[in-house]
């Protein structure tokens, strides 16, 4: 049990370096293009590539795992982001960025995949709930501080790509220099996207709903501060405003979605986040930067908070059995989302006006809200069958750590499975 722990702290130690390692990312890249002149669009489309190549990297990493196993499976994916953050610094013309920021966005999601199912496997069904939540804390607090290094440098010289590949680099020593036996090969789960439609369309179109936010907001918020004058270091703080609100705000809504339907409470949050969105393009127009930095950070704490209660929907209205694909098939609308979502909300933006982003984001979370009201109308309400638990959009890795899910069990057989699919979607 303690070489356990060990180990799961060990994998959390990693995936803070990762996480460090992608906020920074996530907030430069935007910022280096619009000071290299690249239009909105591109940018928007950049963005929509990170979002293809994660979703291709979730479903092909189990893959590369079974032949070749966690250790080697990490190190050749940690390697290969190193080099990608090294050759964006030499990155001209919209393919390459394009190009690289799709690799860059399978080998994360190769990455957390690898990292996601080690821990999965580490936990039992006595502490998945602890394992859990120190895995999502330490995810949630490099998020909400790496942003911040863009103050550490100019995003038109190279050092800032640097310490990407430095964090990323940082990542292989405590996963390679654990002293553990590799868990078996993961099992492939079968997804399929048309009975989650059935059983919880409120989840699956408010986890779709979240990825078409998502994906624009944290790629594209930095483009918007500096429209507004902002410097680039406190350009990226805006990204650090919304994650943190998301860090804050998980469990008091966790706590009402546990007394209330959860459908009322996803459409809550949709109408909240509209609201908020207006509070921003206010706040625009005002000039007030303290009062865009507030809306932004309620933006956080209530959109990105729309993803775990979809999770928690879906796990009262599914069987227990169903609970591991049911959550990374949510998990794939949401990666199908982000992929998307970039590209329109970049138009729109280079179409009228930088505040436009909030209006796309608003409007959409809108139409969620109004789905959502029309399901409850049409259906009663869902008992809740379990407490709620933060889930945030990795991996389908991640799936089996929900307490309230079974434990995937005979590993061994993994090879025998059906590749992922997702049928019906």
């Amino acid at each position: 049990m303690r070489s356990a722990l060990k180990l799961i702290w060990t994998i959390t130690a990693t995936v803070t370096f990762l996480q460090a390692a992608n906020g920074l990312w996530q907030a430069l890249l935007p910022l280096r293009m619009q000071a290299e002149g690249i239009s909105t669009v591109v940018i928007g489309y950049v963005a929509t590539s990170y979002g293809l190549g994660f979703t291709i990297g979730c479903l092909f990493t189990p893959i590369l795992i079974r032949r070749v196993g966690h250790i080697r499976a990490f190190a050749s994916l940690a390697a290969i982001s190193a080099i990608v953050a090294i050759f964006f610094t030499q990155a001209s013309g919209t393919e390459s960025w394009i190009l690289l920021r799709c690799i860059s966005g399978i080998s994360m999601a190769g990455l957390f995949t690898v990292s996601d199912s080690w821990t999965s496997s580490c936990a039992t069904s006595e502490n998945r709930g602890r394992v859990l939540s120190i895995y999502m804390i330490f995810n949630k607090i490099a998020l909400v501080i790496s942003p911040l290094g863009i103050a550490l440098g100019s995003v038109k010289s190279d050092g800032l790509f640097m310490a990407v590949s430095v964090l990323m680099s940082l990542s292989l020593l405590p996963i390679c220099a654990a002293n553990a036996q590799e868990p078996p090969s993961p099992t492939t789960v079968r997804i399929n996207i048309r009975r989650i439609f059935t059983l919880a369309p409120s989840a699956a179109i408010g986890s779709f709903v979240v990825g078409l936010m998502n994906g624009p907001i944290t790629n594209l918020v930095t483009v918007y501060g500096t429209s507004l004058g902002m410097t680039a270091a406190v350009a990226a703080a805006l990204l650090f405003a919304i994650q943190g609100g998301s860090l804050i705000m998980q469990w008091p809504l966790g706590i009402i979605s546990d007394k209330y339907d959860r459908r009322y409470v996803i459409a809550g949050l949709g109408g909240g986040t509209f609201l908020v969105c207006m509070l921003t393009i206010g706040a625009t127009f005002i000039g007030s930067i303290p009062l865009v930095f507030l809306s932004v950070f309620l933006w956080g704490g209530i959109a990105l908070c729309i993803y775990a209660v979809c999770v928690a929907h879906v796990c009262d209205v599914v069987p227990a059995e169903e609970i591991v694909p049911s959550v990374s098939g949510l998990l794939m609308l949401w990666a199908i989302g982000m992929a998307i979502g970039p590209a329109p909300a970049a138009y729109i933006m280079e179409r009228f006006a930088p505040w436009a982003l909030f209006f796309y984001s608003g409007c959409v979370s809108l139409l969620m809200a109004l789905f959502v009201l029309w399901r409850i109308h049409y259906k009663k309400r869902e008992p809740v069958q379990g407490g709620f638990v933060i889930m945030t959009p990795t991996t389908p890795a991640t799936a089996p750590l929900n307490p309230r899910a079974e434990p995937i069990e005979d590993m061994e057989t993994a090879d025998t499975q059906t590749e992922t699919s997702t049928t019906g979607s």
